[in-house]
């Protein structure tokens, strides 16, 4: 069923949050087949009391000081964040071609895009005993690129309670059963070149089909990127927005709140 989530969002409106003094930025590595991935664990550390915790796939520049620095404003005194390396140490794009040479393989070959994501979960899950992480409400987010992966996990059937896509890619690789445990959150912009309806109404049969619980919003007059401060042109299909940032971001947190209750 699709649901408009706008009057909920202006309910709790309010952005992403904002930064604290107290805010830290842990690395936190693992290697799989001989590559080394280098993410961090982001939180408010003068907060001691146990909160959520999210594993935070960026966009296609993936980690990055700009990642980070938008990861430490959604934690705020909320939510533990494991920004989230896809590509391993060595890559870094720096620029749109980097960053398009370095998804390739990923949305080339769906199950190495669920295996990382996954990986990041499981590496989230082992920092309950070092950060303050209430193992009973995990979720997942993610911007662009990011969006579509964790809409992976999901499809991979992780035991998260939520995920929210920020203008992500929404297609499937039709490869996996329905056996999807998370609620599900699209956020994608209505004017996102990106994201066309036939990928929007094949989303929908899906997510009916595979009988959870999920909403997909579009925002009017929003193009892709719209939660990147840093996409600044005037025009074209990537452009921050951020009014509507802040309309998705409630979004996103009254999503959690109401996915972490009922799971509870």
């Amino acid at each position: 069923m699709r649901r408009s989530l706008l009057a909920l969002s202006l309910m709790v409106l309010g952005g992403a949050g904002s930064a604290h003094a107290a805010m830290v930025a842990k690395p936190v590595q693992w290697t799989d087949q001989g590559v080394t991935y280098k993410s961090f664990l982001v939180y408010d550390d003068a907060v001691k009391a146990k909160r959520p915790g999210l594993v935070m796939v960026p966009n296609w520049f993936g980690v990055n000081d700009m990642a980070v620095a938008k990861a430490k404003d959604i934690a705020g005194k909320d939510y533990v964040i494991l920004l989230t390396d896809m590509y391993g140490e060595n890559i870094r794009p720096k620029n749109e071609s980097e960053a398009s040479a370095a998804v390739k393989p990923l949305y080339g070959d769906r199950k190495i895009m669920r295996e990382r994501v996954t990986r990041a979960l499981q590496a989230l899950k082992a920092q309950e005993t070092t950060a303050p992480i209430d193992p009973a409400r995990l979720a997942a987010i993610g911007f662009c690129f990011g969006g579509s992966s964790v809409l992976d996990l999901a499809r991979a059937g992780a035991d998260v309670a939520a995920v929210v896509s920020f203008h992500g890619l929404l297609a499937d690789d039709s490869k996996l059963p329905g056996n999807i445990h998370a609620a599900v959150l699209a956020l994608n912009g209505a004017d996102d070149q990106n994201v066309p309806a036939s990928q929007r109404e094949a989303f929908e049969k899906e997510m009916t089909a595979a009988k959870v619980d999920w909403a997909s919003t579009d925002f009017g007059g929003a193009v892709h990127c719209f939660t990147e401060k840093e996409a600044t042109a005037a025009t074209g299909n990537c452009r921050y927005d951020d009014k509507v940032a802040k309309r998705a971001y409630a979004a996103m947190r009254a999503w959690l709140t109401e996915a972490f209750a009922r799971k509870g």
